[in-house]
């Protein structure tokens, strides 16, 4: 009887303990094990639990949110969703755009030698935009398998509206129930990340060291210097024009609190659980935000923008391609539209680089070496990238409610309310 309470007694401390505090622990503990102890396999594995446990359950949470929320006929994607919609997309295009302002000014000469290969690769935007619709009209079972949430979501609000029209309250509840025993499940698997970081954090470390930092130094200082410029000023300029208030609390929250994960899982889709609990923090609107998020890990792609612009005008400058800017601009609209077609996995925004290498006339064969060196520096490259656009989708979406919120005269949470207004309402 002792035993079974001492162990209550640790598993409530755990659990109430912050959770951000316990992944920082992780993280230390990972790399303090990474540098001194590095041939313990076990500990790796982990992280792979972890990663593959968010990444087999997203899935199945996004669609079942999605049919619930349809279903129950409360759900209207108004204006809202719009303004999400428009977030995401000029923030992405903006990131580009600083990616080209960076690469202008840091012009980077890559070393290629061995000519790369890999699996089949998108060649133009319209390849891109064919895969996008291809995938919207997928088996939805082998969608929910494979994660590919654009047919997910497709299927989802299909199912989801004709529920509401035909189903009875019964089969509505039902839907509702299975709803909530999936977030429930979620949030033990997210108690457990502070572990799941740990074995991640362990096995970078210990296979990669700090060499990168030294060999490709210039370029990722570069790559990351032009995504903490979108996240620290570009996205909150955005954010504080839509609300008309200072932006930077929630930047921060959301930077910490979904930023931080996605930077280990290095997947925008994994992170979807871990956004949707944030979002129920942030008393965001379910019905909104089950939709916004996972369409927000599939075409919020800000981190995405910067790597393909970024890499490919490295590729130019060292082929000793020309650049003026108005190819910048037309190379930034097409780094958009492709990093919106970008997968939601780590990596999945380098296949892309050919593509856009392809409108200077550069090779598949040398575009290829460009995204072989991405691979290369991609566990620093693909974290930030991946932290984010992760942080952005719950930030445009939150960014979209408060600013009815505002409109309508609605309480803030005290997090974002000004000093006038905190006040007032003591």
């Amino acid at each position: 009887m002792k035993k079974q309470n001492v162990l209550k007694t640790v598993i409530d401390k755990y659990t109430n303990t912050s959770l951000v505090l316990r992944i920082l622990c992780g993280l230390v503990i990972g790399a303090i094990l990474g540098i001194f102890l590095p041939n313990i396999g076990w500990i790796g594995i982990l992280g792979d639990l972890f990663v593959g446990s968010l990444k087999a359950i997203a899935p199945l949470l996004v669609a079942v949110l999605v049919i619930s929320s349809l279903s129950q006929g409360n759900a209207k994607l108004d204006r809202r969703f719009g303004l999400i919609l428009f977030l995401y997309i000029i923030s992405t295009f903006l990131a580009a755009v600083v990616a080209v302002v960076g690469s202008f000014l840091f012009p980077q000469t890559l070393t290629l030698a061995e000519t790369a290969t890999a699996e089949t690769i998108p060649t133009g935007i319209g390849e891109v935009l064919k895969n996008l619709l291809t995938s919207m009209i997928a088996n939805p079972f082998g969608s929910l398998v494979e994660g590919r949430y654009i047919g997910i979501l497709f299927w989802a609000v299909v199912l989801g509206l004709a529920l509401k029209k035909l189903a009875s309250d019964g089969t509505k509840q039902m839907f509702t129930d299975i709803s909530n025993a999936v977030s429930h499940a979620v949030r033990w698997i997210i108690n457990l990340a502070p572990f799941g970081i740990l074995g991640l954090v362990y096995s970078s470390v210990s296979s990669n060291g700090l060499a990168i930092f030294t060999n490709y130094g210039k370029l990722l200082a570069l790559l990351v210097g032009c995504m903490l410029t979108v996240a620290l000023v570009v996205d909150p300029l955005i954010a504080g024009i839509a609300m008309r208030r200072n932006p930077y609390p929630l930047v921060f929250r959301c930077l910490k609190e979904s930023g931080l994960t996605a930077f280990f899982t290095r997947s925008s889709a994994a992170n979807i659980p871990i956004n949707m609990q944030l979002c129920e923090r942030l008393g965001l609107d379910k019905d909104m935000y089950s939709v916004s998020i996972p369409l927000g890990a599939t075409i919020n792609m800000d981190g995405a923008a910067v790597t393909i612009t970024v890499m490919t005008l490295a590729a130019a400058h060292t082929m000793g391609v020309k650049v003026d800017i108005f190819s910048a601009l037309v190379l930034s609209f097409l780094a958009t539209l492709g990093a919106c077609g970008a997968s939601g996995v780590a990596g999945g925004s380098l296949l892309l680089i050919p593509m856009a290498c392809s409108m200077f006339g550069i090779s598949q064969d040398v575009s290829m070496q460009v995204v072989g060196i991405g691979f290369i520096i991609g566990v620093v490259q693909d974290s930030v990238e991946t932290a984010l656009n992760s942080a952005g989708d719950v930030m445009f979406a939150a960014t979209a409610e408060y600013t009815r919120w505002i409109k309508e005269g609605r309480k803030l949470p005290e997090f974002m309310q000004t000093k006038k207004e905190k006040k007032i309402s003591k």
